[in-house]
Order: structure tokens, then sequence, then C-alpha cells
């Protein structure tokens, strides 16, 4: 469902992602982690089609992104960093503007629309102005719109910023029900926890390129990290020693 070739990324003489190769399968719930600066979310904006690539190809569910950007797009959601929304829109209108980007209205959305503000506690302000929202309310309405126009595909970055407990455990149910039902989710978070708990298989990227990819038992084979948890792997395969490197230089 998302197929990335040679896919790169530069700024200048800066490669912010290197070459990298990753097939995301139908019904796949897959985590994408890596520290700060690793490429990350310049990869999840690539695919989104928000940022150009420098070179490589991204197709979402068979449809080449350069060849066909609004066909690609069609079938994806994207859930930001950062979310932004109009303010001036009421969080009702917000849905049906986006689901009519996708040439979707009418009951159905209308529907769908109510469901995904009622599953988020949203209801009630479902009729406020935007800029009525705080920071959480504005991530759960971003999550909503992607989720109402029903992608087959959804892009994910870093998810649980600002969710209450209670939001986040509703949001790692409905990622988890929505692959169940066929559809792919790609997840970028730093909550190795998270990631270790929920995704099917996991791709550790530093410094522009992959350092491994697979299941949990795949990665503990290929870091030779015995029965050790994701945040150990994550640690060996990145070479994030920044810790032990000041405990050093404090007993220096």
């Amino acid at each position: 469902m998302i197929s990335l070739r040679r896919l790169t990324k530069q700024y200048g003489s800066f490669t912010a992602v290197d070459a990298i190769d990753l097939e995301v399968p139908r019904g796949e719930l897959f985590g994408f982690l890596g520290p700060n600066g690793a490429g990350k979310t310049t990869t999840l904006r690539m695919i989104a089609g928000i940022l150009r690539p420098t070179s490589g190809a991204i197709s979402i569910a068979g449809v080449d992104l350069a060849a066909d950007p609004i066909g690609a797009k069609m079938r994806l959601g994207f859930i930001p960093d950062r979310p932004f929304i109009y303010e001036k829109l009421t969080g009702a209108e917000f849905l049906r503007f986006v689901a009519g980007l996708y040439d979707q209205d009418g009951p159905d959305v209308e529907h769908r629309g109510r469901e995904l503000l009622a599953l988020f506690d949203l209801e009630e302000w479902k009729d406020e102005l935007v800029e009525s929202y705080s920071h959480g309310m504005r991530q759960k309405l971003i999550i909503s719109s992607a989720f109402v126009h029903r992608p087959e595909v959804i892009v994910v970055d870093e998810p649980m910023v600002g969710l209450d407990p209670k939001a986040a455990k509703i949001l790692k149910d409905l990622f988890r029900e929505y692959t169940r039902r066929g559809h792919t989710i790609m997840m970028s978070t730093h909550t190795l926890e998270v990631a270790e708990t929920l995704c099917d298989r996991v791709a550790i990227i530093a410094k522009g390129t992959i350092r491994a990819c697979g299941t949990m038992d795949e990665l503990r084979r290929s870091a030779d990290a015995g029965t050790q948890g994701l945040e150990q792997i994550f640690l060996r395969l990145t070479g994030e020693n920044a810790a032990r490197e000041l405990v050093e230089v404090l007993d220096a």
C-alpha cells in the first residue's frame, strides 16, 4: 500500500533522506522510528505529497505519486505533528471541508463526522469555532479529519502529542481496528513503548538511512539483541549514547 523506491531528499549538500526502499503492505500498522533529524518527518511529508523528492519514487495503493498526485492523495489521510486548522470554521464545518476535498459529501459524510466527533468527546464542541479549541482538541479534530473520507492509507507523524490518556487509548484502538479491516497505517512516534506494543513491524531510520526493518523478533536478531526491548534495540542501532557520554564527561 506504501512503496518507496530509492527515495531521496537533499537540501543543497545535505542529504536528509538517502535512497531508502520500503514496502508497507495492506492491513499493516507500521512504525517509523528514529532520533531527531533522522529523516522521519521529511519521509512522511514526501509520502503525503507535501515535499517533492529529489529522486526516487513513491506509490500509494498502487498509484504513482509523481505521475498521478491527485489519484494517490485521494487514497491517503495525513495526520501531521503540528495541527493546522482554519480557525474561523467550526469543528463540524472543518470535517465537511476536508471531506469535500475528496469529493465526498451528503448524509454518509455527516454521519461519519458525527461519529468521529463523538468518539473523541468533541460532539458538544462541533458548532464552536476552532479558534476556541485547546491544542489537544485540535489534535483530535485533525485525527478525525484524516479518517472522515475513509482512506486506504493513513500516514501519522507523532499522533499522541497533546492527547490525554483517554484519547490516546481511543486512538490506539482506532488504529488497530482500522488495520484489522484491511487499511494501512504508517506511524512515526518517539514513544517506543507505543510502537513496540502496537505496530506489526517497525523500521528504524538514522541519518537518512534505514538501519533495520522488521518485527520485534527480526529486529532483535538483526541487532543481536537477545530478548531486549525496542528501546535498547533503538539505541544500539542509532548509536544514541548521549547519556553514557555525559556521565563519562562528568566523571573526567
